[in-house]
């Protein structure tokens, strides 16, 4: 039976309440949008650790970095383009720069956000987190995923900066499927490319590899869930045995998913890539699945860019 897609927000939802419940040191401010984060589910099990900061997202990120010096497990939740804008400044020098262990994590984020528009379509936000030092960035596929990330990050040390949706996600993966921050998740084996992708482009790669196959081609799929610490190992296998690679984002082309990869190629295999993603626009009113055909980001947009990327395997070698 096929299971209806989820917002990967609901599996962080359940899993905060989980966690709070087997973990007494676990607290969550918000940004007064706790019913779009689901944070609200935590919220209704244990009022007396959560806390609402209002409209002021530097509070929001300040008071979870305070929260944490006394030990506690402090998750701090809003959207992520009002966190990883407006809160910038707190993120890099209260939570990084010290190193606490507070998780940043945010709804809302990329163009399926649909219809609230451009400013509230956050489409640059691993770029911004990744540079951070000592962050750690993570965007799982599906809700399932979602709920394996949330307890992954709280019981790690440290900053982390996680993105959920909005919309529904197909779900793709199991409650077997193992989750380890830093190291992807190979879907689907394959010879002659790669598409490494995050988020909803994941079960778009699946489809174009479905597609692909009518016309010969053996296509990889991996499950880059974690942006930072990118997989180099499975990046650089993927370069020496398929020779072509196509990076899939719900994000600017530049400083994401994309651009992590081509760091890794560039000083360890360097091999063809195409980078599918937002080309340095702003995003618009729409569906969901509208906005992913105005912005290229179906499966057929895949299809095109490994077909691309495969034709520059022979004048690279």
């Amino acid at each position: 039976m096929e299971i209806k897609p989820v917002p990967t927000r609901d599996g962080f939802g359940e899993e905060l309440v989980a966690l709070g419940k087997s973990n007494p040191n676990v607290v969550v401010t918000s940004g007064d949008l706790e019913d779009a984060t689901r944070a609200e589910y935590f919220k209704k099990e244990f009022p007396q650790r959560f806390f609402n900061l209002g409209i002021t997202e530097q509070d929001v990120v300040g008071t979870a970095a305070g929260l944490s010096t006394q030990g506690y497990v402090a998750f701090a939740t809003s959207f992520a383009v009002f966190l990883t804008n407006r809160a910038y400044d707190m993120i890099r020098m209260d939570v990084c720069y010290n190193n606490l262990n507070v998780k940043v994590v945010c709804s809302h984020g990329g163009i399926t956000v649909g219809e609230d528009g451009a400013s509230a379509q956050c489409l640059e936000d691993f770029a911004i987190m990744r540079v951070l030092p000592n962050m750690r960035v993570i965007c799982p596929v599906d809700h399932i995923e979602a709920r394996k990330a949330t307890r992954a990050i709280a019981n790690t040390f440290g900053p982390f900066y996680m993105r959920t949706s909005r919309a529904p996600f197909p779900v793709i993966t199991a409650e077997g499927d193992p989750f380890v921050i830093g190291k992807a998740n190979v879907l689907r084996l394959g010879r002659d490319a790669t598409v490494i992708a995050c988020g909803v482009m994941v079960s778009e790669a699946l489809a174009a590899a479905e597609k692909l196959k009518s016309d010969g081609i053996d296509l990889r799929v991996v499950n880059m869930h974690t942006i930072k610490p990118v997989d180099v190992e499975t990046i650089v296998a993927a370069a020496k045995e398929t020779g072509a690679i196509v990076c899939a984002e719900e994000h600017q082309m530049a400083g994401g998913l994309g651009s992590a990869v081509a760091e890794i190629l560039g000083r360890y295999s360097p091999c063809p890539l195409e980078i599918l993603g937002i080309k340095d626009s702003f995003g618009e009113s729409g569906t969901p699945a509208q906005l992913m055909v105005q912005y290229g980001l179906k499966d057929v947009n895949i299809v095109a860019a490994v077909k691309n990327v495969i034709k520059r395997k022979v004048s690279y070698a």
